[in-house]
């Protein structure tokens, strides 16, 4: 696709070939290579990932691990870490590095659960039965 092209190639960043993103995700081009998406995750809508803190002269790489799903218009500060297997939930504030396995949301976002099990993109092991029963009902 074009736009990874464009981040990559010209700009250096780290995404991984079967990572996702929207569109209208910004990944910060202050200092891009700090920028590291891992296989199989999804980055929503308008979400930023940042690199940089220009108040305190920082500039730190933010790394997103594999099958993650980062909510619609959240926001990842410089030098966060989010480990494999996570779920930032939409309008999330992640000021701080993530264990793997957990979801976290809020602002500042907070872990609201640990231990998860989700497949590739952040996708619940379950979404599959969930999004049929809700067809077959005819909610869908």
């Amino acid at each position: 696709d074009i736009k990874r092209a464009y981040l990559t190639r010209v700009w250096k960043m780290d995404i991984h070939p079967t990572a996702q993103f929207s569109l209208s995700a910004k990944f910060d081009r202050t200092f891009p290579i700090g920028i590291h998406v891992g296989a199989h995750s999804y980055v929503a809508f308008e979400s930023r990932l940042l690199t940089h803190d220009r108040t305190r002269g920082l500039y730190l790489h933010t790394r997103i691990g594999e099958n993650c799903f980062i909510g619609g218009r959240s926001l990842i500060l410089p030098g966060v870490e989010i480990g494999d297997n996570c779920v930032i939930g939409a309008g999330s504030v992640v000021t701080k590095s993530v264990p793997p396995r957990s979801i976290v949301a809020g602002n500042p976002a907070k872990v609201i659960r640990s231990d998860i099990e989700v497949g590739p993109y952040g996708r619940f092991l379950t979404a599959d039965a969930t999004e049929s029963a809700l067809a077959e009902s005819g909610l869908a």
